[in-house]
């Protein structure tokens, strides 16, 4: 949302649509298979997420309203597109950026039983940083095992959820245009300090 700076209430409503996604599995996910498949119409969006038509419309309407999609109305059948965002959060000096592919992470939750573990026992604070650790990971600049020993979590689980960030981190590199702007633990290890 770099189009947003110098609009205060444009930089606050953007702030509060990615809240709402990285709050909202399902919003997560539909607005990054949107993304992912650049213009998509409700049929493509049923068949692709296995969704009910109905929560496919009220959901795209949801996104439409936040800001994040946008509605092509020039032919009978409407197509979707995704506005790629991002957020940077500045505290006491320490800085995120919240990409396209954080949300992903989160929007697969529900499917993946230990992203969905990691986020409810440890919040999305542990999700964001076990992504700064995944990005070296998949980038062969760090072992499974540093990665997973550096996150503080019991080393299996910690695998897991590496493998499960692989796996989004492969399908969202080529369409996250902020990819780059993603922490990486190798270059910038994420404070352990709360």
């Amino acid at each position: 949302m770099a189009e947003a700076e110098g609009n205060p209430e444009r930089v606050i409503d953007g702030f509060l649509s990615v809240a709402q996604l990285l709050s909202e599995p399902r919003l997560a996910r539909l607005y990054t298979f949107i993304l992912r498949n650049e213009a998509v119409t409700i049929d493509e969006i049923v068949d692709g997420l296995e969704t009910p038509r109905t929560t496919a419309y009220s959901d795209t309407a949801t996104l439409v309203e936040m800001g994040v999609l946008s509605r092509d109305e020039a032919q009978k059948t409407h197509t979707y597109t995704a506005t790629p965002i991002t957020l940077t959060a500045d505290l006491d000096g320490a800085e995120y950026t919240i990409t396209p592919t954080l949300i992903e992470a989160v929007g697969r939750t529900p499917q993946d039983q230990d992203l969905d573990l990691l986020l409810d026992r440890y919040g999305l604070g542990k999700l964001a940083a076990a992504l700064t650790y995944a990005v070296p990971y998949v980038d062969g600049e760090m072992t499974e095992r540093i990665a997973a020993r550096e996150l503080d979590l019991q080393v299996a689980f910690a695998i897991a959820v590496l493998h499960a960030l692989r796996e989004v981190i492969l399908e969202m590199q080529p369409h996250d245009p902020y990819f780059d702007r993603i922490q990486n633990a190798r270059d910038h290890p994420p404070s352990t300090e709360t």
